[in-house]
Formats: C-alpha cells, sequence, structure tokens
C-alpha cells in the first residue's frame, strides 16, 4: 500500500477521497489555486501545495505542476478525483513516465472509451448492446442527414467527445435537422475544440441507468445500476440505487453487458458504464443499450456504497497498488435502497442560475451522510461547480430511504446564498418520483410546480424579527428594548419582493407580534420559544439579513430605517452582471437600438454562459465592457439611454 498520495482535486471529491485515505493510514497531499488557498481540501490533507490562479487552466488543468508537486512531496501516487484530468489519458502517460502510479485505468483504456462513436463500436464488437444510430468517419451534412433518415426520426446530435450535456441536440423532424446540426457542432466545437458528432436513435421514455464496474485488468465486477434518470438538462438531479422496479433478470443482463465492456479493454480502477433505458412498457432485458463509459469514480458513487457496504475509493487504492479485487462477483452484497441529492448554489426561479456568497451557516442532519468540500464561512465562488453537498440516505426499502431524504433536506441548513434545496424538497415530494414513475423528462414536464417558492407563514416573519432583534435567547427583563424605549415597537422586514411592518411588544414574559393582519403570541417554555403547540423554527443572523430554517430556507431582510437605497432610479437603464463572471461576447454598440430582452452580451461563470439581456427597448448609450473582460457581480456592463418624456 501507498505510503502517501496527492489529489489533483479539490471540494468535496477531494475530502472524501482524503478521509478513506487517511483511514487506511495513507498520507495525503492537496493541491490548491489562489481562490483555494483557505479550502477545507487543503486543511485536510497532511501537506498542500500551491498551483497558480484561480482559473482551473492556471491552477487545476496543469498537469506539469501537480505532478512536480507529487515527486516533491514524496506521494508515490495520483488520485484525479473526477472532471478535471480524470479523463485525460495525456495526463496518465506523463504521470507514469514520472515514476508515479495513476489511480484509475491505464491512457489506453481512457483513449478506448473517450470518444462516443469509437467506444460504440468496439462495444458492438464486445456484444455489448448499442443504441441504433451513426457513428462514422464522413462528417458530410448529406451523410448525416441520410443516417438519420435511416434511423428514424426523432433523432439525437450527440458531440463525440465531451459530456455534460453540450453539444447535444434533440432533433424530432427532418426540416429541424440542419439548424440542429449547426448548433450542436458549434458547441461542441467551443466546448471540446472537436466538433465531430454522433447520430442516435431518440428514446421516447428514456430512462438513465448505469452501472458500477471495476477490475483489476484481470477480473471484473459490477456493483449492481443507479438509476439517474431524474435529470434537467442532461444534468444529474437525484440518483438513486437499484433502479426503481428492476427485474432480476434485466439487472443480471445489465451488469454481465457491463463487466463484458471493461473486459474488453482489460479496465482496471473504478468505471461506470451508462445505459439508455426504454421505460415505456417496463424495464426488458432486450430495452437497454449501450451510452458510453467514464472511466473514473463518478459523483453518485455514495449510493452504490451505501447498497452494497463497500469503499469504491478504499478498491481503487487496494488495485491501484497492486492488489487483485477484494471480493468476487458472489460475494457483493445488495442491501437496501439509497438515494443522492446535489445540493447547489444557484438560483432556480432565475433559471437555475449559478450563484455565489459566503456561506455564513452550514449543517447537516447528522443521520445523513453529507459529502461536502466546504463549510461554514467558505466562499462559493464562480471558478468551479457550484456544488455545496451530495446528501445521501439508504434505507431497507425505497420508501424508507425516500422519507429520510426528504427529512434530511428539510433538516440542512444553509445561508448565505440562494440554493436548490426547496427544489430537491419539491422532487421527494413528487407524487410520481415517489411511486417510481422516472424517466429524463418528469422535471421538464412539472418545473412549474417544482420550482415554486416556499410562502413565507407570519411565524416565520416573527422568528426573523425575533432573531434580528436577540429576542430568541431566554427571556430576561432587559432583552430587546434599551432603556426608555417604548414597549411596543414597530419594524420592517424585507421578503422578497414584500415589505411588512411587524409590531412587537413584551406583555409581561411573553411577546406579541403584529404582521399585519395577524397576530402571533409566544410564550417560553423554559427551552424554546413556542407558538402555539409549534416550537419557533431556528434561525441565522448575518447583519441584516436572516434565514429562517423552515421551507429548506427562508430569507428576510431587516429593513434599516436610516438605509438608502442608492441604486434605485437607476436601474432600469443598466444592465447588471448577475454574479462575477467573464465576457465572452458583447453584441452591442453605441446607439443600437434593442427592444426588451434582446441579447446585450455573453458572460460565463462556473462553466456556463450566461446570456445579458436588455432590461428594456432603447437605445444603448455606453458598452462598459468587452470581450475579455473579467467583472464583479453587480457591475454595470451596458448602460442604456433615459426614457423620453
Amino acid at each position: 500500500m501507498f505510503d502517501k498520495i496527492l489529489i489533483a482535486n479539490r471540494g468535496e471529491i477531494a475530502c472524501r477521497v482524503m478521509k478513506t485515505a487517511q483511514a487506511m493510514g495513507v498520507k495525503t497531499v492537496a493541491v490548491y489555486s489562489d481562490a483555494d488557498a483557505a479550502a477545507m481540501h487543503v486543511a485536510m490533507a497532511d501537506q498542500a501545495v500551491a498551483l497558480g490562479g484561480a482559473r482551473p487552466e492556471d491552477s487545476y488543468l496543469k498537469g506539469d505542476a501537480i505532478i512536480q508537486a507529487a515527486l516533491q512531496t514524496g506521494a508515490q501516487a495520483i488520485h484525479p478525483g473526477y472532471g478535471f484530468l480524470s479523463e485525460n489519458p495525456d495526463f496518465v502517460d506523463a504521470v507514469q513516465a514520472a515514476g508515479l502510479v495513476f489511480i484509475g485505468p491505464d491512457a489506453d483504456a481512457i483513449r478506448a472509451m473517450g470518444l462516443k462513436g469509437a467506444a460504440k463500436s468496439l462495444m458492438e464488437q464486445a456484444g455489448v448492446p448499442c443504441v441504433p444510430g451513426y457513428h462514422g468517419d464522413d462528417q458530410s451534412e448529406s451523410t448525416l442527414m441520410a443516417e438519420a433518415e435511416k434511423i428514424g426520426y426523432p433523432v439525437l446530435i450527440k458531440a463525440v467527445a465531451g459530456g455534460g450535456g453540450k453539444g447535444m441536440r434533440l432533433v424530432e423532424r427532418a426540416a429541424d435537422f440542419d439548424a440542429a446540426l449547426a448548433s450542436a457542432q458549434a458547441e461542441a466545437r467551443g466546448a471540446f475544440g472537436n466538433d465531430k458528432v454522433l447520430i442516435e436513435k431518440y428514446i421516447l421514455s428514456p430512462r438513465h441507468i448505469e452501472v458500477q464496474v471495476f477490475g483489476d485488468g484481470q477480473n471484473f465486477v459490477h456493483f449492481y445500476e443507479r438509476d439517474c434518470s431524474l435529470q434537467r438538462r442532461h444534468q444529474k438531479v437525484i440518483e438513486e440505487a437499484p433502479a426503481p422496479d428492476m427485474p432480476a433478470d434485466v439487472r443480471a443482463a445489465m451488469g454481465d453487458a457491463a463487466t463484458r465492456a471493461a473486459a474488453a479493454i482489460g479496465y482496471k480502477g473504478a468505471g461506470t458504464i451508462e445505459f439508455i433505458v426504454d421505460g415505456s412498457g417496463g424495464l426488458r432485458k432486450d430495452g437497454f443499450w449501450f451510452m458510453e463509459m467514464n472511466t473514473r469514480l463518478q459523483v453518485e458513487h455514495p449510493v452504490t456504497e451505501a447498497i452494497t457496504g463497500v469503499d469504491l475509493v478504499e478498491w481503487q487504492l487496494r488495485v491501484a497498488a497492486g492488489e487483485a479485487l477484494p471480493m468476487a462477483q458472489d460475494d457483493i452484497p445488495l442491501m437496501g435502497h439509497a438515494f443522492e441529492a446535489r445540493l447547489y448554489a444557484e438560483d432556480v426561479p432565475a433559471g437555475f442560475l449559478p450563484a455565489t456568497g459566503r456561506l455564513s451557516e452550514l449543517a447537516f442532519p447528522e443521520f445523513a451522510r453529507a459529502d461536502s468540500g466546504v463549510r461554514s464561512g467558505d466562499e462559493i465562488t464562480p471558478f468551479y461547480d457550484p456544488m455545496i453537498a451530495k446528501i445521501i440516505t439508504h434505507g431497507a426499502t425505497r420508501a424508507v430511504a425516500l422519507k429520510k431524504l426528504d427529512l434530511a433536506l428539510s433538516q440542512t441548513q444553509v445561508a448565505g446564498t440562494v440554493t436548490n434545496l426547496a427544489f430537491l424538497g419539491a422532487l421527494t415530494q413528487h407524487a410520481g418520483f415517489a411511486a417510481g414513475q422516472v424517466d429524463t423528462g418528469l422535471i421538464a414536464r412539472d418545473i412549474d410546480a417544482l420550482q415554486r417558492a416556499p410562502v413565507a407563514q407570519p411565524v416565520h416573519f416573527a422568528a426573523a424579527l425575533m432573531a434580528r432583534l436577540g429576542l430568541d435567547a431566554a427571556p430576561a427583563w432587559d432583552s430587546g428594548f434599551s432603556l426608555w424605549a417604548p414597549m411596543r415597537q414597530t419594524h420592517q422586514l424585507r421578503h422578497g419582493d414584500e415589505t411588512v411592518d411587524v409590531a412587537v411588544q413584551m406583555q409581561g414574559r411573553d411577546i406579541q407580534l403584529d404582521i399585519g393582519a395577524d397576530q402571533i403570541c409566544l410564550s417560553y417554555n423554559g427551552r424554546v420559544w413556542r407558538f402555539g403547540d409549534q416550537a419557533l423554527p431556528p434561525c441565522h443572523v448575518a447583519g441584516d439579513h436572516i434565514t429562517v430554517f423552515d421551507g429548506y430556507g427562508l430569507q428576510f431582510t431587516y429593513v434599516d430605517p436610516l438605509a438608502q437605497d442608492a441604486a434605485k432610479g437607476a436601474a432600469g437603464n443598466h444592465a447588471l452582471a448577475p454574479m462575477p463572471g467573464l465576457i465572452r461576447a458583447v453584441m452591442v454598440a453605441a446607439g443600437d437600438q434593442v427592444e426588451e430582452g434582446a441579447p446585450l452580451c455573453i458572460m460565463e461563470a462556473m462553466k456556463m454562459e450566461q446570456t445579458i439581456a436588455a432590461p428594456r427597448a432603447g437605445i444603448i448609450a455606453e458598452v462598459l465592457v468587452r470581450e475579455g473582460n473579467q467583472v464583479e457581480a453587480g457591475a454595470a456592463l451596458i448602460v442604456m439611454e433615459e426614457d423620453q418624456p
């Protein structure tokens, strides 16, 4: 076994790998960017080495600097985590050339599975069922269109390189093919430097089911399946294992196909075989097809660990150190059911826009597993994926595991940034999902109901004001009021677009609050403040911003009567940056006439592009940015001329 390893990654996966390594007595080395100097993974490691600037290309993508860090600290192996360099065969070659061990598959296996078209050809040779489609070298428009006609609409155009839904377009009729092809190729070229595409038959009721595989180069096993069908724009949201309503014979057939795929390339380490499954008539042995192989550990691996009791990172280290697989297929148990929900800093009502901010509070219930790379006080920056944590629950049955996930989400406390917590909670309570009726279109079909914001009740306003005034502790004769101040005071709280007057009055050791037409009387029972038989929900206060930990986190602002809103009046003339980011393109110039909602510029942040639109119709007065500028949140980008009376 290794004495010391370097983790070439950041955030929750770096922390996850370190936990297992340290439990095995293996020392760890972290690498970090300028933005991550005080990050959780840096604090956890035995040693840490700085790489460079905040942008990934200046730090976490610098393979030569990472290898040098491993050599100078005496690390014997490098664990890539996922993302960044985890599926870069040139990096694997460089690691091995430096005399180090890459904790993962060899470069040949990564290359074999790196391009979707070549991988499908290889899988067909190995007898693994593949989706009907075209993945040839002739990329002429006429050939691609002819192949689409052969396959039959609807078809899916997919970039052969990369993933994450980029370079992917659904085409439902021949008349739309040209435009969809051009759009997919342009996006693939920009994202991956490769505009080659393949064409696949689009499955009308698709489920995304994947099988966790493991190999030591000679022996190959699977750890059953995960259902990742709950997706938004091809991005996974909640995963579960095993798949609901999976017949035993179909599970065996999928597991056999997955291990054949791994054996076909002599695979070594952890990998995932992804299948597209036709869920329209129940799961069948002839109704699943190979999509791609991820030659690394997956984000959703904890659900597999929960149902098998196997630490997959431990297996990675042991196999990389030269050991054979620790267990045979028949020895791997299948126990109960597990879910994983991905908690992100993102503004769901704004179209799932990634968010930034300092986490003034972050806490998870003890009964759930929470894999995170941030803590209270850490900053969510615009440079990396805005994941806060993965919340995992396990139960004897699917129903029990889902109830536990629902409870865990309701008890998760996050303050300091907007999150998708309420959206995740709505998914756990979705009747179709609870019944196991999942497919990749579920979220899109019910998006309006799923992203409906929780409604603040009078008790939430009461809790927020009590916390802001310091009245939420045990009552005392001098609590909350200054000498000579009136015993009844009126304050203002803002929630969303609503500002509400809240009057608070002491009544002996009780407190009465008048919130609009509602009245709430609070009494202290020796432990907590109560409203009838209901305990006042806990809160977190950061200056004038209060988070009430109920309804997945409700945000309030205490309105200082002396505060001035300097931005009022000018806001309608300015297009502002919603977050820190990089200006990728500017589409207007001074003097241009634009309509409301017209695209003005494109900004990139957190691996996503955001189009900044005109706040109203009018004439562009001034363009304050140009392509390549880095801007801060709230910065004015485009100024419009004043409206003429």
